[in-house]
């Protein structure tokens, strides 16, 4: 693989945050969405791939360095009836774990596989994706603290993305500016929809 730093364009002794903003720099201008129905698409998908790798590979060495809290969640989980898409996961096998996450039948796709899917769709960059997942295995068992920490995380995310109010980390490069897209309303009801479940079950 590349130079991680390279690949991200910074410093060796860049700041976390500076690794994180320059992610997102790169995340906006390479997102496959902005090259649908162009010839670049597959190698929009293959850069974004390699951004998404660099950023994973500098992140998880810092964390080993720090060996104190992980910013990420810990996929490894024996016990799953999904463990082999999770180890997929944590070795970075993103491709196989969404060919497997794709052959599970409608019904039994519960809150870990919805989990799962927005990770996935995280780790390739496809944010939208991974806000509505996540969305969706939080309001599916909203006690799992892995669930919530995933969503929480991209939330917290949102800002350097277009400043999406309901924290969305992406919004379509077309609807980068102020007004109401589609996906802002569907996230509006996705999040009012939680927040009922949540009233239910107290």
């Amino acid at each position: 693989m590349k130079d991680p730093y390279a690949v991200l364009g910074i410093d060796k002794n860049a700041t976390d945050e500076q690794v994180k903003e320059a992610y997102r720099e790169l995340a906006r201008k390479y997102h496959p969405d902005r090259y649908s129905d162009n010839p670049l698409s597959d190698l929009a998908k293959e850069k974004m791939q390699e951004i998404n790798e660099a950023y994973d590979t500098i992140m998880n060495s810092r964390r080993g360095r720090k060996s104190s809290r992980s910013s990420g969640a810990n996929y490894n989980n024996p016990s799953s009836k999904f463990a082999d898409i999770r180890s997929y996961i944590t070795s970075g096998r993103i491709e196989e774990a969404q060919e497997l996450l794709d052959g599970i039948p409608m019904e039994n796709r519960d809150a870990e596989w919805y989990f799962l899917n927005g990770t996935v769709a995280y780790r390739r960059g496809h944010f939208d994706s991974a806000y509505t997942s996540y969305a969706t295995a939080t309001r599916m068992d909203p006690s799992n603290p892995e669930y919530r920490e995933a969503f929480a995380r991209l939330q917290r995310s949102g800002g350097g993305f277009g400043g999406n109010p309901y924290g969305n980390p992406y919004r379509s490069p077309g609807n980068m500016g102020g007004g109401c897209t589609g996906c802002d309303i569907c996230q509006t009801l996705i999040c009012a929809n939680c927040c009922c479940e949540m009233m239910r079950c107290c």
